[in-house]
């Protein structure tokens, strides 16, 4: 039960995560400031509303899973969980309540495309985090082989 929580959790994130990128990528490109408004707002809620949660549930679900578990592969996923938590809980999500506030009374100046440059870098910062970490996780169940290295080809 606990590996389909943590699998769900580990989809959910960073799919909260790709879309908000996206989309914000995408409204900025072609929306009016009315159109970033209002997904600023959606992102905050209820976008927050689950990423947030998912992220607990991922690192706590995994912690769980690694109880058991030893290895470089489980010990460099430990390693990165604190950098995503801190990356979500300490940039993104004031950086999505900022912008939000921002966009909603009409301040599209230079500091809030500072703090949204900020927010899209730490995004892919976090999507790239947690891309390593599905893989490695795959790796561990079995369900991806890893690439031989130079030095394994050698042998």
């Amino acid at each position: 039960m606990v590996n389909r929580v943590h699998l769900l959790a580990g989809i959910v994130a960073p799919l909260c995560i790709a879309t908000f990128f996206l989309s914000t990528v995408v409204v900025e490109l072609f929306g009016s400031h009315a159109a970033v408004a209002q997904l600023k707002s959606l992102i905050v809620t209820p976008g927050l509303w689950i990423l947030i949660p998912a992220i607990a549930v991922a690192g706590g679900s995994g912690m769980f899973l690694s109880r058991s578990r030893k290895g470089r592969l489980v010990e460099t996923k430990k390693k990165r969980m604190p950098f995503i938590a801190a990356n979500g809980l300490l940039v993104l999500v004031p950086c999505a309540i900022v912008l939000n506030r921002w966009a909603s009374a009409g301040s599209f100046d230079s500091s809030f495309y500072l703090v949204q440059a900020i927010e899209l870098i730490a995004g892919v910062v976090n999507l790239t985090l947690m891309g390593l970490n599905a893989r490695d996780g795959l790796r561990i169940a079995g369900r991806l082989r890893m690439r031989p290295t130079a030095s394994m080809k050698a042998s």
